[in-house]
């Protein structure tokens, strides 16, 4: 594929940073619509003096150089497993199944990453709203008249955007990186203007500006920082995204495009408050001209519809790599693009993004309003990326502690700083994101635990499988014409739903293949990697197939690929068995009684094996057996 000196693999990269514009950088490149505002208008806000302009500049300035450009893009993302990045991808570097880690590190990375995983679903709950909000408070500016229809009209786009989620990313996706590379111009454009007209607001990146601020403001320029937070918000999209893109394009849509017009634009807003304080209500649009006001408004709120597309898309992602880990109820995963695997669709997670955002914005009503839960999440995800991170390079990579701890400090030193002075707006709507995020974890943990104890009882229970085959042997039961699969969670023991279908039918077919499904801590498994086949007996088959976090098994796709590989004979008749367990959980289990009705709530209500594993609902009998939990 490599010609004319590395030609087309160039090409190829410019053209991933081009999409990487759309995906990876729609939130944080639409930060300016509110970031500024809510350091110098609003109940926290500073009086916009010349000194605490300059401070707060100087303080965006170094925020997206050592946060994004050195923390994120310089150290985290060379952590990346097999590509791909995020926390679950960070959490599945370290060795926390190692036995010589102590097991209450190893329980506090799990659940570390387990709430910085949740916490990203309190971001993606916020971003929409405020960013779509945030955009059509623009008309605002044009008009006072428009008021009464900023806050309907936002509803109305989140609910289109969230109505439109099931047909996919492909086709519009392609939009995404012209539009963005549009909307990075425009505001590097605008930004510029005023700094020309006004370049003594240049002196704000000298960081002594940024010190200068807080001896002045003392605990007031804390909250100002938490502020200041919003403009790296979507930092954390740079890892999580890298999968998708590569850690080359990204870097190069960052440092030749995205990082200069943000700067240009932060410094533009602060000319323009440098020579009219009066504009701290909406700096942003105070910076377009009269004439192209109306067509800003529309720019702005097509750019903040891809950003919460972005989050949208990565919280389907984050779903089902929970599915897959063991943390989540199983949900329904619709691929909506033949060619890209990655692109998914979660009706469930879509329904309640929907509610949940449309409910924000109406009680919330505005985005100065809405900013104080925002920067929590952000802020607290970033901290325990750090924390993983300094338990990766120390377990993994084996640097020394004296290398990793002065770096990793350095980052906590700001993730740190920047969660606390978010925390000083806790009751302004910061309680959301962090109930959002005990919420989740509770449940994760509650799944995980009692997925546990069931395996405990099967285990304890069932029947090792080679005992089991010596007696089908010694009975000589019938067989009958066909393929049988039977679903289990243990490779090593009967699945509950033969030993009832022997019990109960005294006949076995032809063909008997007993499946389990395993998951790892890589996004993928080559697929000639995938499959393990034993005969175990006359036409019995034990099939172990594995997949990796980022990956949704399709079980009759499995089967037919053992058939075509001739790892098993080929059966035109094939009828798939599976287990359905009733829960009683007023058992002796560990497990506290609370957590067990809420497992087996979760286990009740969540979407049948049938649906998940892609199974032809005409083929597939089920066995219901109850367990006492």
């Amino acid at each position: 594929m490599e010609t004319n000196g590395g030609m087309p693999d160039k090409n190829m990269r410019l053209t991933l940073a081009l999409g990487a514009l759309g995906v990876v950088y729609g939130d944080i490149g639409t930060s300016p619509l509110y970031a500024i505002k809510e350091c110098f208008f609003g109940v926290h806000a500073v009086p916009p003096t010349p000194e605490n302009i300059l401070g707060v500049l100087s303080l965006v300035v170094w925020s997206l150089t050592i946060v994004v450009s050195i923390k994120y893009l310089t150290f985290i993302m060379k952590a990346d497993n097999r590509g791909e990045g995020g926390i679950f991808a960070l959490l599945a570097l370290a060795p926390v199944n190692d036995a010589k880690v102590p097991g209450r590190v190893r329980n506090c990375m799990i659940l570390a990453a387990l709430l910085g995983a949740a916490l990203l679903y309190g971001d993606g709950f916020i971003t929409p709203s405020i960013s779509v909000l945030s955009a059509v408070e623009g008309l605002s500016v044009a008009t006072d008249a428009a008021t009464p229809f900023v806050v309907p009209l936002t509803c109305a786009i989140l609910l289109v955007l969230f109505l439109f989620q099931h047909r996919g990313t492909e086709r519009i996706g392609t939009v995404f990186g012209p539009i963005m590379l549009l909307w990075f111009f425009a505001i590097a454009a605008l930004g510029l203007n005023h700094i020309v007209r006004n370049p003594h607001v240049l002196l704000s990146i000298n960081p002594l500006h940024a010190f200068h601020f807080f001896a002045e403001n003392r605990l007031h320029g804390m909250v100002v920082l938490g502020s200041v937070v919003l403009c790296i918000t979507g930092g954390e999209a740079l890892y999580a995204d890298m999968g998708h893109f590569g850690r080359g394009p990204i870097r190069i849509s960052w440092f030749l495009l995205v990082f200069p017009s943000l700067i240009l634009n932060y410094l533009g807003q602060g000319a323009l408050l440098l020579e009219f304080p009066e504009h701290t209500v909406n700096p942003f649009y105070g910076l377009v001209p009269r004439l192209l006001l109306y067509p800003m408004v529309a720019v702005s709120t097509v750019a903040t519809v891809i950003a919460s597309q972005a989050m949208i898309s990565g919280a389907f992602s984050l779903t089902r790599q929970a599915i897959q880990l063991g943390y989540c109820p199983r949900m329904t995963v619709v691929h909506t693009s033949a060619a890209t695997e990655g692109q998914i669709y979660i009706p469930e997670v879509n329904w309640l993004m929907m509610i949940v955002c449309i409910a924000l914005v109406l009680v919330f009503r505005e985005s100065g309003r809405l900013a104080g839960a925002y920067g929590v999440a952000v802020t607290a995800n970033m901290a325990i990326t750090s924390m993983v991170y300094f338990f990766v390079t120390t377990r993994t990579w084996h640097w020394s502690t004296a290398k990793a701890a002065p770096l990793v400090a350095l980052f906590l030193l700001f993730d740190l700083t920047y969660f606390g002075s978010n925390l000083l707006k806790f009751f302004d709507g910061g309680w959301f994101p962090m109930a959002v995020a005990i919420i989740l974890v509770i449940i994760m943990t509650a799944w995980k635990d009692g997925r546990r104890e069931l395996y405990l009882r099967f285990s304890g229970t069932s029947l090792p499988l080679l005992l089991f085959l010596k007696d089908v042997e010694s009975s000589k039961l019938h067989r009958v014409p066909g393929t049988a699969v039977f679903m289990a969670s243990s490779s090593q023991f009967t699945p509950p739903s033969l030993l009832h279908h022997v019990k109960h039918n005294r006949v076995l077919h032809e063909k008997v293949i007993l499946l389990t499904i395993t998951s790892t801590h890589v996004p993928a498994i080559p697929a000639q990697n995938r499959l393990q086949v034993e005969q175990l007996f006359a036409g019995v088959y034990r099939l172990v197939a594995t997949y990796g976090f980022m990956e949704t098994p399709n079980v009759p796709q499995l089967i037919e690929e053992a058939f075509q590989s001739e790892l098993i004979p080929p059966s035109p008749s094939i009828t798939y068995y599976l287990g359905r367990e009733t829960l009683i959980p007023t058992g002796s289990s560990k497990m506290m009684r609370w957590r067990k009705y809420l497992f087996a709530f979760l286990s009740k209500n969540s979407q049948s094996a049938t649906g998940y594993f892609g199974l032809p609902a005409g083929q597939v009998v089920e066995i219901g057996v109850q367990v006492l939990l």
